[in-house]
């Protein structure tokens, strides 16, 4: 088998237009990621079928074509705009003679590109190696050989066996790094719950202008640009939008339709910020004709982390393009359900700042919570949150907590204890 090219620049797209949801893919998106890559598009293949072929994806037909365009403009790597199997990978690979990437590798290659922090370059080297490990399957031939002869007998492995012992290992030191970092962002997490001061994470599809829109709250100089994944490792910023409201805002990277499970699962520990955020702002590119389906695929991904949960103000963002005039949307209760603003531009960011502030205001409770002494854990629940601001024993032991907790973690604390909703009490003394 030949060997295997180091990456290129000159690719070749191949799309298949298919009627499985599970496989469609949409090809301008594609076209938008390898540029992100840094690749240069010298062709681009399109077919229909109604569904995948299981030897070549393509059909042995339109993969001869595709040899064909390879070997006449001299291409580097092909680039497939769905996922590919191991073993449909490596039977493209015999007849291209060029190295083939499915649409997880080259967001991964994305994502390695994009990766600053210590913790991201973790997070993304584990996504490759769980990637890696499907593909090691008779990649090679001397992977089939046993080692022998003399001075070179050894336990009896195969080089796959050695190869996927030694992945395994480097997953496993990889996971140790990574909980020391989790830890530690947990600390500040814990931190900033002592010093009451709320989260709120932008969330969104990928180019859709969260980091133009941090970059206006927050007064700040985030790298921003008109490309996917711009933006990987999360930027937390403190914010202060009146006298009694601050904030700390976070910065997240990007969701795309059917985001690889692997970077969902490595990219946990970050995401984390979104999952423990009191407030999610999802930011909509209003101008984007597949809007709806943008958003589906973001409420997956936020399910998917366990975010679903946390409350959520649709932002919908580049109405400069559309000529739609800044406004807010309601529900029917009465809470704000959208708000209507150009990040470029500036209309209607007084509006958002309008919604943060009498959101934060009316988010945060205090009172007092009396407890009895078989209640010591619920107690001790309330002290770990960081919200009792004084405490008083009586004679018959019981706890007269003075709290100011979050609305949310007040809710979660009655709804996990079974608690009644009048737990806690108008403050009858300073």
């Amino acid at each position: 088998m030949f060997e295997r090219a180091e990456a290129g620049d000159r690719a070749i797209l191949v799309h298949m237009d298919v009627q499985d949801e599970v496989h469609r893919e949409d090809l301008d998106e594609f076209k938008e990621l390898v540029t992100s890559a840094g690749a240069e598009i010298i062709d681009v293949v399109t077919t229909r079928r109604n569904r995948p072929e299981v030897k070549y994806f393509v059909g042995s037909g339109k993969a001869k074509e595709i040899a064909e365009l390879v070997k006449h403009h001299e291409a580097d790597v092909v680039l497939f705009n769905h996922a590919l199997t191991p073993s449909q990978e490596r039977n493209l690979e015999r007849i291209f003679e060029c190295r083939v990437l499915d649409r997880t590798g080259l967001i991964l290659d994305i994502f390695a590109q994009r990766a600053r922090s210590f913790e991201g370059k973790l997070q993304v080297e584990l996504a490759q190696l769980k990637h890696m490990m499907t593909r090691l399957v008779r990649g090679w031939t001397h992977l089939e050989r046993q080692k022998g002869g003399i001075g070179l007998r050894g336990p009896g492995e195969t080089q796959l066996e050695t190869d996927r012992r030694l992945l395994n290992q480097r997953v496993k030191q990889i996971n140790k790094r990574l909980e020391k970092v989790r830890s530690q962002r947990e600390q500040g997490r814990q931190s900033r719950r002592k010093a009451e001061i709320a989260t709120v994470s932008l969330v969104g599809y990928t180019n859709a202008g969260k980091s133009t829109l941090f970059n206006l709250l927050a007064d700040d100089n985030v790298y921003v640009q008109d490309q996917l994944f711009a933006t990987l490792d999360p930027t937390l910023r403190s914010v202060k939008f009146a006298d009694d409201v601050k904030v700390i805002l976070a910065d997240t990277v990007g969701f795309i339709r059917h985001l690889p499970h692997d970077l969902v699962d490595a990219f946990r520990s970050t995401l984390q910020e979104t999952t423990e955020a009191q407030l999610l702002l999802h930011v909509i590119d209003s101008a984007d004709e597949n809007r709806d389906g943008n958003i589906d695929e973001v409420e997956t991904v936020l399910n998917q982390i366990g975010a679903d949960n946390v409350y959520l103000i649709q932002v919908m963002n580049k109405i400069d393009l559309t000529d739609t005039a800044p406004h807010i949307d309601y529900h029917s209760d009465g809470s704000v359900r959208r708000v209507w603003l150009s990040a470029v531009t500036g209309e209607g960011i007084d509006l958002l700042k309008e919604v943060l502030t009498n959101y934060f205001r009316e988010a945060v409770l205090s009172g007092e919570i009396y407890l009895k002494p078989a209640q010591a854990k619920i107690r001790a629940k309330l002290f770990g949150l960081g919200v009792v601001q004084s405490e008083d024993v009586d004679e018959e032991g019981c706890f007269h907590l003075n709290v100011r907790i979050s609305r949310r973690d007040y809710q979660q604390l009655i709804q996990r204890e079974e608690l009644a909703q009048d737990l806690l009490l108008p403050k009858t003394h300073s």
